[in-house]
């Protein structure tokens, strides 16, 4: 489509006829956001949850897709089948707007929905039933996540909501789109900024030496032509010699990062780490040489970038504490400390308007106009007045026309078998945020949820003499941890989940780390594991 972000606005999901949620917990991942979408669904819009696990959201929904993990290209390719074989799309916009539409035509069409169900789970008859309800509503929306994200087929899923989104041209006008929910608060920004090492700040591709020219003046030097690595080629780094030392920033990798074992033998090796956060956490107590004290979000001054592409003021509320200072300052006097010729960015505003010179997009945006409301980009001037839906009235990629990418369905890298006969899924909880470095410090959320557990399906307990409560062992081919069991029809018989929280037992001592071929994602979403029984509700001494 030519922009790599939400292309909707927050606001506009309460005014949706038809929404579509896949691979995304909402109520606990986005709990504020997902307000908007119960609020829709009791206006009567109608609401379908695509989801191995039952959500809240499924609560309000129409239709529970319960589809199996990683078969996400089956089901979205069968509801594509349904909208052509029923001459549903939307002709006048496919020929205007798009190309390459007959490559996607040719492939989806041997993906039948009776076929679809064999490999998904999910029942024919909700597939086509899906399908005409998305096509024939004119405000129809798409919400997604981690659950589409974190596969090893993650790029091949996006061109499929994509693929979707085009043919019915649910797109450049309000509440409708194709809508990513991003993980943490200043997710979106931290890319405008340039941290995907392909691109330049403001998505401008490395590769075109014209940008690599513009940027090298205004910084004072030759920007390099090879991108940096990726998270997952930093981690495979940390094995082969290419990575010597690691600057973790409010990052803890031995928890967070796939094949966790793996990680932590390879931070072992390193020559140096410095670490800049604000509590001490599993990576950084274990293996930091250097730990600068950071700043939060009250500490400092800025902004940050929602998930809707809005770049909104923070302004600090609280000095920082002790020695820590602000994030800032600290990268600007490492940067010198290492000969960098830096400017003083005496300000974040400096960083700022350094930033919105050089990225058209932000070019509009500077910090006098956002004092009171932020703005979304696209904001290219100061007379704009930012974005609310992007691709209007045509896709922004440089040709105006939005690209079509025929997608054939390749399965999890790793199945269940005899020996490992259970499917693991991942996932956050509403209690706690990733790594819980901080909240597990606040007694009340602890309180919510202290232990560590594992989603069970009553019919696979009993089959294992498990009870709920009971603590079990899961076991994959990389690793082992134990957690009490929690029995209940939120999964289906064959497949588990646990959340990431806990350092005592990470699960991703269990996730494998092959990624997505073009972009690395890990596939955190399904790793094969069994699961043993250990003892009762007391926690067995440890071994």
């Amino acid at each position: 489509m030519g922009r790599g972000a939400t292309t909707n606005s927050i606001p506009e999901i309460e005014n949706a006829r038809f929404i579509l949620v896949i691979g995304s917990n909402t109520t606990e991942a986005h709990p504020v956001l997902a307000l908007r979408m119960k609020k829709a669904a009791r206006n009567g819009a109608t609401l379908v949850v695509a989801d191995p696990r039952k959500i809240w959201l499924t609560k309000l929904a129409k239709r529970h897709l319960q589809l199996r993990p990683g078969s996400d290209v089956w089901l979205l390719n069968a509801i594509m089948h349904v909208i052509l074989r029923e001459g549903l799309q939307d002709d006048a916009y496919i020929a205007e707007h798009t190309e390459d539409f007959d490559a996607v035509a040719e492939v989806v069409a041997r993906y039948t929905p009776e076929e679809a169900e064999q490999v998904t789970g999910v029942p024919a008859a909700d597939i086509v039933a899906t399908a005409r309800e998305y096509a024939r509503e004119r405000y129809a929306a798409i919400f997604y996540t981690l659950g589409i994200t974190e596969h090893a087929c993650a790029v091949d899923n996006i061109w499929s909501l994509s693929n979707l989104v085009l043919m019915t041209g649910h797109l450049g006008y309000e509440s409708t789109g194709l809508n990513a929910l991003r993980g943490q608060n200043n997710v979106q920004g931290l890319n405008d900024a340039g941290a995907n090492p392909s691109y330049l700040p403001g998505y401008q591709p490395l590769e075109d030496p014209e940008l690599r020219r513009k940027f090298g003046e205004r910084w004072g030097v030759e920007v390099p032509e090879t991108p940096g690595y990726r998270l997952d080629q930093m981690m495979s780094g940390l094995h082969d010699g290419r990575i010597k030392a690691l600057y973790l920033i409010g990052e803890n990798p031995v928890q967070t990062e796939p094949n966790a074992h793996h990680v932590e033998e390879g931070m072992e090796g390193l020559d140096f780490v410095v670490a800049q956060d604000l509590f001490l956490n599993d990576s950084n107590r274990r293996y930091a040489d250097v730990i600068f004290p950071a700043s939060s979000f009250a500490e400092k001054e800025g902004t940050f970038t929602n998930t809707e592409r809005r770049v909104n003021r923070v302004r600090k509320a609280v000095p920082c504490p002790g020695n820590a200072r602000e994030d800032l300052r600290i990268v600007v006097d490492m940067a010198k400390a290492l000969g960098a010729d830096w400017p003083d960015y005496r300000t974040p505003e400096d960083a700022w308007n350094e930033f919105a010179d050089l990225a058209p997009l932000w070019s509009g945006i500077r910090y006098d106009r956002i004092e009171e409301v932020g703005l979304q980009w696209p904001c290219t001037d100061r007379d704009h007045p930012g974005s609310p839906y992007l691709h209007a009235p045509h896709p922004s990629r440089p040709s105006g026309k939005g690209k079509f990418y025929p997608v054939e369905y390749q399965p999890p890298i790793e199945q269940p078998d005899s020996e490992y006969p259970f499917v693991l899924s991942t996932g956050r909880t509403l209690y706690h945020y990733n790594s819980a470095t901080m909240t597990m410090r606040e007694e009340g959320v602890v309180q919510k949820q202290e232990d560590p557990f594992v989603e069970m399906h009553p019919e696979d307990a009993r089959a294992l003499g498990v009870a709920e409560g009971d603590w079990v062992r899961l076991v994959s081919r990389r690793g082992e941890l134990e957690a009490r069991a929690k029995l209940g029809d939120r999964v289906y018989p064959g497949l588990v989940w646990m959340a990431l929280h806990f350092a005592e037992a990470k699960v991703n001592w269990l996730t494998h780390d092959v990624g997505d071929p073009l972009i690395g994602t890990p596939e955190y979403k399904t790793s094969a594991v069994r699961v043993e029984r250990v003892g009762g509700a007391i926690r067995p001494a440890a071994r």
